[in-house]
Protein backbone atom coordinates (compact mmCIF):
# COMPACT_ATOMS: atom_id res chain seq x y z
CA UNK A 1 0.00 0.00 0.00
CA UNK A 2 3.23 2.33 0.15
CA UNK A 3 3.34 2.52 -3.36
CA UNK A 4 -0.29 3.80 -3.78
CA UNK A 5 0.20 6.65 -1.01
CA UNK A 6 3.10 7.56 -2.91
CA UNK A 7 1.51 7.48 -6.03
CA UNK A 8 -1.66 10.03 -4.34
CA UNK A 9 1.18 12.19 -3.64
CA UNK A 10 2.60 12.07 -7.06
CA UNK A 11 -0.76 12.84 -8.42
CA UNK A 12 -2.08 15.53 -5.94
CA UNK A 13 0.22 18.43 -6.85
CA UNK A 14 -0.77 17.66 -10.53
CA UNK A 15 -4.76 17.28 -10.14
CA UNK A 16 -5.00 20.53 -7.86
CA UNK A 17 -3.21 22.21 -10.87
CA UNK A 18 -5.19 20.47 -13.68
CA UNK A 19 -8.93 21.06 -12.04
CA UNK A 20 -7.26 25.01 -11.88
CA UNK A 21 -6.87 25.20 -15.79
CA UNK A 22 -10.31 23.10 -16.22
CA UNK A 23 -12.13 25.64 -14.15
CA UNK A 24 -10.16 28.76 -16.12
CA UNK A 25 -11.37 27.23 -19.33
CA UNK A 26 -14.72 26.76 -18.15
CA UNK A 27 -15.30 30.48 -17.30
CA UNK A 28 -13.41 32.22 -19.65
CA UNK A 29 -14.09 30.50 -22.81
CA UNK A 30 -17.82 31.11 -23.89
CA UNK A 31 -19.96 27.85 -24.83
CA UNK A 32 -20.83 29.35 -28.02
CA UNK A 33 -16.98 29.38 -29.39
CA UNK A 34 -17.41 25.78 -29.58
CA UNK A 35 -20.59 25.15 -31.49
CA UNK A 36 -19.58 27.87 -33.83
CA UNK A 37 -17.06 25.97 -35.51
CA UNK A 38 -18.64 22.46 -35.66
CA UNK A 39 -21.79 22.75 -38.29
CA UNK A 40 -20.32 21.78 -41.43
CA UNK A 41 -19.95 18.24 -42.24
CA UNK A 42 -16.55 18.80 -43.63
CA UNK A 43 -13.33 17.24 -42.31
CA UNK A 44 -12.54 20.62 -40.67
CA UNK A 45 -15.23 20.40 -38.36
CA UNK A 46 -14.35 16.84 -37.20
CA UNK A 47 -10.61 18.02 -36.29
CA UNK A 48 -12.30 21.17 -34.92
CA UNK A 49 -14.64 19.05 -32.54
CA UNK A 50 -11.72 16.84 -31.58
CA UNK A 51 -9.05 19.48 -31.15
CA UNK A 52 -11.79 21.63 -28.80
CA UNK A 53 -12.76 18.12 -26.99
CA UNK A 54 -9.40 17.46 -25.76
CA UNK A 55 -8.48 19.34 -23.34
CA UNK A 56 -11.98 19.91 -22.03
CA UNK A 57 -12.59 17.99 -18.57
CA UNK A 58 -15.83 16.20 -19.31
CA UNK A 59 -16.17 12.36 -18.47
CA UNK A 60 -18.00 10.26 -20.66
CA UNK A 61 -21.32 10.49 -18.63
CA UNK A 62 -20.88 14.66 -18.88
CA UNK A 63 -20.24 14.66 -22.58
CA UNK A 64 -22.84 12.95 -23.52
CA UNK A 65 -25.12 15.77 -23.05
CA UNK A 66 -22.91 18.49 -24.40
CA UNK A 67 -22.69 16.38 -27.59
CA UNK A 68 -26.15 15.98 -28.00
CA UNK A 69 -26.38 19.95 -27.20
CA UNK A 70 -24.11 20.28 -29.70
CA UNK A 71 -26.08 18.51 -32.18
CA UNK A 72 -29.22 19.96 -31.22
CA UNK A 73 -27.43 23.23 -32.28
CA UNK A 74 -26.34 21.99 -35.52
CA UNK A 75 -23.39 20.23 -35.28
CA UNK A 76 -22.75 17.58 -37.70
CA UNK A 77 -22.85 14.39 -37.08
CA UNK A 78 -19.49 13.68 -37.42
CA UNK A 79 -18.16 16.81 -35.30
CA UNK A 80 -20.80 15.16 -32.72
CA UNK A 81 -19.08 11.91 -32.87
CA UNK A 82 -15.49 13.53 -32.40
CA UNK A 83 -15.75 15.23 -29.94
CA UNK A 84 -17.72 11.86 -27.93
CA UNK A 85 -14.72 9.97 -28.85
CA UNK A 86 -12.10 12.62 -28.17
CA UNK A 87 -13.25 14.08 -25.18
CA UNK A 88 -13.64 11.72 -22.45
CA UNK A 89 -10.25 10.26 -23.25
CA UNK A 90 -8.57 13.20 -22.36
CA UNK A 91 -8.77 16.98 -20.21
CA UNK A 92 -6.57 19.33 -18.96
CA UNK A 93 -6.53 17.38 -15.67
CA UNK A 94 -5.89 14.12 -17.27
CA UNK A 95 -3.50 14.76 -19.44
CA UNK A 96 -1.47 16.93 -16.47
CA UNK A 97 -2.06 13.57 -14.24
CA UNK A 98 -0.95 11.31 -16.95
CA UNK A 99 2.16 13.03 -16.59
CA UNK A 100 2.79 12.78 -12.85
CA UNK A 101 2.10 8.85 -12.58
CA UNK A 102 3.34 7.61 -16.02
CA UNK A 103 5.64 9.99 -17.46
CA UNK A 104 6.15 12.31 -20.18
CA UNK A 105 5.34 9.70 -23.54
CA UNK A 106 2.65 8.58 -21.92
CA UNK A 107 1.75 12.69 -21.66
CA UNK A 108 2.21 12.84 -25.26
CA UNK A 109 1.05 10.04 -26.71
CA UNK A 110 -2.27 9.66 -24.99
CA UNK A 111 -3.79 13.24 -26.15
CA UNK A 112 -2.24 12.48 -30.25
CA UNK A 113 -3.78 9.00 -29.54
CA UNK A 114 -7.62 10.67 -28.85
CA UNK A 115 -7.18 13.68 -31.34
CA UNK A 116 -6.45 10.60 -34.34
CA UNK A 117 -9.18 8.31 -33.15
CA UNK A 118 -11.67 11.13 -33.21
CA UNK A 119 -10.83 12.09 -36.40
CA UNK A 120 -11.02 8.85 -38.01
CA UNK A 121 -14.17 8.00 -36.52
CA UNK A 122 -15.77 11.28 -36.99
CA UNK A 123 -14.97 11.10 -40.68
CA UNK A 124 -15.88 7.99 -41.61
CA UNK A 125 -19.32 9.00 -39.52
CA UNK A 126 -19.56 11.45 -41.88
CA UNK A 127 -18.49 9.30 -44.78
CA UNK A 128 -21.20 6.60 -44.05
CA UNK A 129 -23.80 9.14 -43.09
CA UNK A 130 -25.89 10.24 -46.37
CA UNK A 131 -29.10 12.71 -44.06
CA UNK A 132 -28.75 16.01 -43.96
CA UNK A 133 -27.66 18.45 -41.62
CA UNK A 134 -29.48 20.75 -40.51
CA UNK A 135 -28.21 24.57 -39.96
CA UNK A 136 -26.78 26.01 -36.93
CA UNK A 137 -30.09 27.34 -34.56
CA UNK A 138 -29.05 30.55 -32.60
CA UNK A 139 -31.01 29.05 -29.75
CA UNK A 140 -30.91 31.42 -26.46
CA UNK A 141 -28.18 33.85 -25.76
CA UNK A 142 -28.90 35.50 -22.72
CA UNK A 143 -26.76 33.42 -20.25
CA UNK A 144 -23.72 33.60 -22.62
CA UNK A 145 -24.35 37.42 -22.82
CA UNK A 146 -24.81 38.00 -19.03
CA UNK A 147 -21.60 35.53 -18.15
CA UNK A 148 -19.51 37.87 -20.72
CA UNK A 149 -20.31 41.13 -19.45
CA UNK A 150 -19.16 39.36 -15.52
CA UNK A 151 -15.99 41.09 -14.22
CA UNK A 152 -12.53 38.98 -14.01
CA UNK A 153 -12.63 38.70 -10.63
CA UNK A 154 -16.17 36.85 -10.48
CA UNK A 155 -14.95 34.90 -13.38
CA UNK A 156 -11.91 34.16 -11.54
CA UNK A 157 -14.16 32.64 -8.51
CA UNK A 158 -16.54 31.00 -10.63
CA UNK A 159 -13.74 29.03 -12.27
CA UNK A 160 -12.31 28.17 -8.77
CA UNK A 161 -15.35 27.23 -7.29
CA UNK A 162 -16.03 24.90 -10.33
CA UNK A 163 -13.12 23.23 -10.06
CA UNK A 164 -12.43 22.52 -6.60
CA UNK A 165 -16.12 22.43 -5.99
CA UNK A 166 -18.17 20.99 -8.89
CA UNK A 167 -15.57 18.92 -10.88
CA UNK A 168 -14.89 17.20 -7.25
CA UNK A 169 -18.07 16.73 -6.84
CA UNK A 170 -17.91 14.83 -10.55
CA UNK A 171 -14.67 13.26 -10.83
CA UNK A 172 -14.58 12.66 -6.79
CA UNK A 173 -15.58 9.78 -6.43
CA UNK A 174 -14.62 7.83 -9.69
CA UNK A 175 -10.99 9.08 -8.39
CA UNK A 176 -11.64 7.41 -5.08
CA UNK A 177 -12.93 4.66 -6.56
CA UNK A 178 -9.22 3.85 -9.02
CA UNK A 179 -7.15 4.52 -6.50
CA UNK A 180 -8.90 1.94 -4.24
CA UNK A 181 -9.07 -0.51 -7.34
CA UNK A 182 -5.54 0.05 -7.73
CA UNK A 183 -4.40 -0.66 -4.34
CA UNK A 184 -6.91 -3.85 -4.67
CA UNK A 185 -4.59 -4.44 -7.50
CA UNK A 186 -1.30 -3.90 -5.75
CA UNK A 187 -2.01 -5.99 -2.55
CA UNK A 188 -3.91 -9.17 -4.37
CA UNK A 189 -3.59 -9.51 -7.60
CA UNK A 190 -0.81 -12.16 -8.64
CA UNK A 191 2.78 -10.54 -9.44
CA UNK A 192 2.88 -12.52 -12.94
CA UNK A 193 -0.67 -12.57 -13.71
CA UNK A 194 -0.15 -11.07 -16.89
CA UNK A 195 2.49 -13.72 -17.62
CA UNK A 196 0.56 -15.81 -19.79
CA UNK A 197 -0.06 -12.98 -22.63
CA UNK A 198 3.09 -13.00 -22.87
CA UNK A 199 4.63 -12.39 -26.47
CA UNK A 200 0.69 -11.76 -27.27
CA UNK A 201 -0.31 -8.31 -27.01
CA UNK A 202 -3.17 -8.58 -29.00
CA UNK A 203 -4.80 -11.49 -26.38
CA UNK A 204 -4.05 -8.89 -23.82
CA UNK A 205 -5.59 -5.88 -25.05
CA UNK A 206 -8.76 -7.69 -26.56
CA UNK A 207 -9.40 -8.63 -22.76
CA UNK A 208 -8.69 -5.28 -21.44
CA UNK A 209 -11.37 -4.12 -24.47
CA UNK A 210 -13.95 -6.59 -23.08
CA UNK A 211 -13.51 -4.77 -19.69
CA UNK A 212 -13.19 -1.36 -20.06
CA UNK A 213 -15.70 -1.28 -23.57
CA UNK A 214 -18.68 -1.35 -21.09
CA UNK A 215 -17.44 -0.02 -17.93
CA UNK A 216 -17.80 3.75 -16.36
CA UNK A 217 -13.99 4.77 -15.71
CA UNK A 218 -12.99 8.31 -15.80
CA UNK A 219 -10.00 9.77 -17.86
CA UNK A 220 -8.57 10.69 -14.53
CA UNK A 221 -9.73 7.82 -11.97
CA UNK A 222 -8.04 4.97 -14.79
CA UNK A 223 -4.65 6.29 -14.47
CA UNK A 224 -3.94 4.56 -11.08
CA UNK A 225 -5.66 1.65 -12.23
CA UNK A 226 -3.43 1.25 -15.29
CA UNK A 227 -0.26 2.06 -13.38
CA UNK A 228 -1.31 -0.54 -11.12
CA UNK A 229 -2.18 -3.09 -13.67
CA UNK A 230 1.38 -2.28 -15.32
CA UNK A 231 3.25 -3.05 -11.98
CA UNK A 232 1.55 -6.23 -12.34
CA UNK A 233 3.02 -6.98 -15.80
CA UNK A 234 0.80 -5.11 -18.33
CA UNK A 235 2.49 -4.18 -21.18
CA UNK A 236 2.45 -0.02 -22.02
CA UNK A 237 0.23 -0.88 -25.22
CA UNK A 238 -2.72 -2.56 -23.30
CA UNK A 239 -2.85 -0.10 -20.67
CA UNK A 240 -3.21 2.48 -23.23
CA UNK A 241 -6.21 0.54 -24.84
CA UNK A 242 -7.53 0.85 -21.42
CA UNK A 243 -6.81 4.86 -20.90
CA UNK A 244 -8.37 5.57 -24.69
CA UNK A 245 -11.56 3.08 -24.52
CA UNK A 246 -12.09 2.32 -20.98
CA UNK A 247 -13.08 6.93 -20.24
CA UNK A 248 -14.31 6.92 -24.42
CA UNK A 249 -17.44 4.38 -24.04
CA UNK A 250 -19.62 3.01 -21.35
CA UNK A 251 -22.98 1.06 -21.98
CA UNK A 252 -25.00 4.21 -21.41
CA UNK A 253 -23.33 6.21 -23.80
CA UNK A 254 -23.73 3.30 -26.22
CA UNK A 255 -27.59 3.55 -25.67
CA UNK A 256 -27.15 7.23 -25.99
CA UNK A 257 -25.28 7.74 -29.42
CA UNK A 258 -27.88 4.60 -30.86
CA UNK A 259 -30.70 7.02 -30.25
CA UNK A 260 -29.83 9.99 -30.70
CA UNK A 261 -27.33 9.08 -33.59
CA UNK A 262 -28.71 6.36 -34.80
CA UNK A 263 -27.03 2.81 -35.13
CA UNK A 264 -24.67 3.04 -38.04
CA UNK A 265 -23.17 6.07 -36.09
CA UNK A 266 -22.84 3.83 -33.09
CA UNK A 267 -21.20 1.21 -35.01
CA UNK A 268 -18.93 3.49 -36.23
CA UNK A 269 -18.21 5.33 -32.71
CA UNK A 270 -17.54 1.52 -31.43
CA UNK A 271 -15.10 0.56 -34.00
CA UNK A 272 -12.99 4.08 -34.54
CA UNK A 273 -12.46 3.33 -30.55
CA UNK A 274 -11.35 -0.11 -30.89
CA UNK A 275 -9.40 0.26 -34.22
CA UNK A 276 -7.93 3.09 -32.49
CA UNK A 277 -7.28 2.03 -29.03
CA UNK A 278 -5.31 -1.06 -30.44
CA UNK A 279 -3.75 0.11 -33.22
CA UNK A 280 -1.83 2.81 -30.83
CA UNK A 281 -1.75 0.50 -28.22
CA UNK A 282 0.32 -1.89 -30.62
CA UNK A 283 2.84 1.04 -31.77
CA UNK A 284 3.15 1.96 -28.08
CA UNK A 285 4.48 -1.87 -27.49
CA UNK A 286 6.80 -1.81 -30.66
CA UNK A 287 8.68 1.34 -29.31
CA UNK A 288 8.86 0.37 -25.45
CA UNK A 289 10.47 -3.66 -26.80
CA UNK A 290 12.08 -1.87 -29.86
CA UNK A 291 13.96 0.32 -27.14
CA UNK A 292 12.85 3.53 -28.91
CA UNK A 293 10.67 4.84 -26.21
CA UNK A 294 10.76 3.58 -22.63
CA UNK A 295 7.21 3.94 -21.56
CA UNK A 296 8.15 2.21 -18.02
CA UNK A 297 10.74 4.62 -16.97
CA UNK A 298 8.35 6.46 -14.92
CA UNK A 299 7.05 3.42 -13.00
CA UNK A 300 10.67 2.23 -12.02
CA UNK A 301 11.49 6.04 -11.03
CA UNK A 302 8.46 5.87 -8.76
CA UNK A 303 9.38 2.59 -7.24
CA UNK A 304 12.92 4.29 -6.30
CA UNK A 305 11.12 7.39 -5.02
CA UNK A 306 9.05 5.65 -2.59
CA UNK A 307 11.39 3.83 -0.52
CA UNK A 308 12.73 7.12 0.15
CA UNK A 309 9.82 9.40 0.88
CA UNK A 310 7.73 12.31 -0.31
CA UNK A 311 8.32 15.36 0.03
CA UNK A 312 6.52 18.04 2.35
CA UNK A 313 5.01 19.50 -0.34
CA UNK A 314 3.37 16.49 -1.97
CA UNK A 315 1.91 15.47 1.31
CA UNK A 316 0.12 18.93 1.74
CA UNK A 317 -1.40 18.51 -1.64
CA UNK A 318 -2.27 15.55 -1.06
CA UNK A 319 -3.94 16.67 2.31
CA UNK A 320 -5.45 19.77 0.83
CA UNK A 321 -7.33 17.46 -2.08
CA UNK A 322 -7.95 15.11 0.90
CA UNK A 323 -10.33 18.19 2.53
CA UNK A 324 -11.70 19.11 -0.79
CA UNK A 325 -12.83 15.70 -1.68
CA UNK A 326 -14.34 15.81 1.72
CA UNK A 327 -16.30 18.79 1.47
CA UNK A 328 -17.14 18.22 -2.41
CA UNK A 329 -18.59 14.28 -1.34
CA UNK A 330 -19.06 13.50 2.41
CA UNK A 331 -20.26 17.05 3.90
CA UNK A 332 -23.16 17.24 1.55
CA UNK A 333 -24.52 13.58 1.60
CA UNK A 334 -24.20 14.45 5.27
CA UNK A 335 -26.37 17.49 5.22
CA UNK A 336 -23.29 20.04 6.46
CA UNK A 337 -23.73 21.62 2.56
CA UNK A 338 -25.38 22.34 0.33
CA UNK A 339 -24.36 20.46 -3.19
CA UNK A 340 -23.12 23.19 -5.69
CA UNK A 341 -26.36 22.70 -8.38
CA UNK A 342 -28.50 24.15 -5.63
CA UNK A 343 -28.51 27.34 -7.84
CA UNK A 344 -30.47 30.12 -6.27
CA UNK A 345 -31.18 32.69 -9.21
CA UNK A 346 -34.52 31.81 -10.30
CA UNK A 347 -35.56 35.32 -11.86
CA UNK A 348 -39.41 35.29 -10.42
CA UNK A 349 -38.90 33.37 -7.09
CA UNK A 350 -37.45 35.57 -4.27
CA UNK A 351 -35.25 32.51 -3.28
CA UNK A 352 -34.10 29.42 -4.71
CA UNK A 353 -36.10 26.89 -6.88
CA UNK A 354 -33.86 23.69 -6.97
CA UNK A 355 -35.27 21.55 -4.46
CA UNK A 356 -32.70 22.18 -1.50
CA UNK A 357 -35.68 22.38 1.38
CA UNK A 358 -35.65 25.83 2.36
CA UNK A 359 -39.42 26.39 1.45
CA UNK A 360 -38.86 29.03 -1.49
CA UNK A 361 -40.38 26.56 -4.26
CA UNK A 362 -43.81 27.28 -3.10
CA UNK A 363 -46.08 29.39 -4.85
CA UNK A 364 -45.59 31.62 -7.85
CA UNK A 365 -47.94 34.29 -8.50
CA UNK A 366 -46.92 34.70 -11.87
CA UNK A 367 -47.27 30.99 -13.20
CA UNK A 368 -47.42 28.03 -12.30
CA UNK A 369 -44.23 25.57 -11.32
CA UNK A 370 -44.15 21.79 -12.04
CA UNK A 371 -42.12 18.92 -10.79
CA UNK A 372 -40.97 16.66 -13.46
CA UNK A 373 -38.11 13.70 -12.73
CA UNK A 374 -35.08 13.67 -15.58
CA UNK A 375 -33.59 10.57 -15.35
CA UNK A 376 -29.77 9.72 -16.98
CA UNK A 377 -28.34 12.21 -14.98
CA UNK A 378 -25.09 11.40 -13.65
CA UNK A 379 -23.04 14.59 -12.99
CA UNK A 380 -23.08 18.47 -13.12
CA UNK A 381 -22.57 18.68 -16.46
CA UNK A 382 -25.74 16.69 -17.09
CA UNK A 383 -27.53 18.70 -14.36
CA UNK A 384 -26.50 22.03 -16.53
CA UNK A 385 -27.12 20.53 -19.87
CA UNK A 386 -30.89 19.44 -18.60
CA UNK A 387 -31.38 22.41 -17.34
CA UNK A 388 -30.33 24.85 -20.35
CA UNK A 389 -32.71 22.49 -22.61
CA UNK A 390 -35.63 23.38 -20.53
CA UNK A 391 -34.69 27.01 -19.96
CA UNK A 392 -34.56 27.05 -23.93
CA UNK A 393 -38.07 25.54 -24.23
CA UNK A 394 -40.62 28.37 -25.75
CA UNK A 395 -42.38 29.29 -22.89
CA UNK A 396 -39.96 28.17 -20.26
CA UNK A 397 -39.68 30.96 -17.97
CA UNK A 398 -37.40 29.55 -15.45
CA UNK A 399 -36.08 26.52 -15.33
CA UNK A 400 -33.58 25.01 -12.03
CA UNK A 401 -32.57 21.24 -11.85
CA UNK A 402 -31.72 19.61 -8.81
CA UNK A 403 -29.09 16.27 -9.48
CA UNK A 404 -29.41 14.80 -5.95
CA UNK A 405 -33.20 14.65 -6.22
CA UNK A 406 -33.51 14.19 -10.12
CA UNK A 407 -35.96 16.89 -10.03
CA UNK A 408 -36.32 19.80 -12.34
CA UNK A 409 -38.88 22.56 -11.22
CA UNK A 410 -40.36 24.49 -14.28
CA UNK A 411 -42.32 27.23 -14.44
CA UNK A 412 -43.96 28.75 -17.44
CA UNK A 413 -46.65 27.74 -19.95
CA UNK A 414 -44.87 25.24 -22.10
CA UNK A 415 -46.55 21.64 -22.29
CA UNK A 416 -45.22 18.63 -21.33
CA UNK A 417 -44.18 17.45 -24.50
CA UNK A 418 -42.32 20.42 -25.58
CA UNK A 419 -39.88 19.81 -22.33
CA UNK A 420 -39.97 15.87 -22.95
CA UNK A 421 -38.33 15.95 -26.25
CA UNK A 422 -36.33 19.35 -25.34
CA UNK A 423 -34.71 16.32 -22.72
CA UNK A 424 -34.11 13.30 -24.63
CA UNK A 425 -32.56 15.50 -27.37
CA UNK A 426 -29.85 15.26 -25.47
CA UNK A 427 -30.36 11.99 -24.17
CA UNK A 428 -32.41 11.72 -21.03
CA UNK A 429 -35.58 11.08 -20.28
CA UNK A 430 -38.43 13.32 -18.48
CA UNK A 431 -41.63 12.00 -16.46
CA UNK A 432 -43.58 14.09 -13.82
CA UNK A 433 -42.58 13.52 -10.11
Amino acid sequence: MNEIIHLINEMSPYLLLGFLLAGLMHSFIPGGYYTRFLGKKSFRSVVNAALFGIPLPLCSCGVIPTAMSLRKDGASKGAVASFLVATPQTGVDSIIATFSLMGLPFAIVRPIAALLTAVFGGSMVNLTDNSEENSATEGKKHNEEKREHEGFWHKLREAVEYAYVEMMEDIGKWLVIGLVVAGLITVFVPADLFAVFKGNTLASMLLVLCIALPMYLCATGSIPIAVALMMKGLTPGAALVLLMAGPACNFASMLVVKKVLGTRTLVTYLVSIIVGSIAFGYLVDYLQFSGTVNFLEQLTTQQACCEEGDSWFSWACTILMTLLLINAIVLPKLGLRKASQCHCHDEHHDSCSCGCGDGCCDGDEHSETRTYIVEGMDCNHCRASAEKALQQVEGVSSATVDLASKKAYVTGTASEEQLREAIEAIGFKLKKA
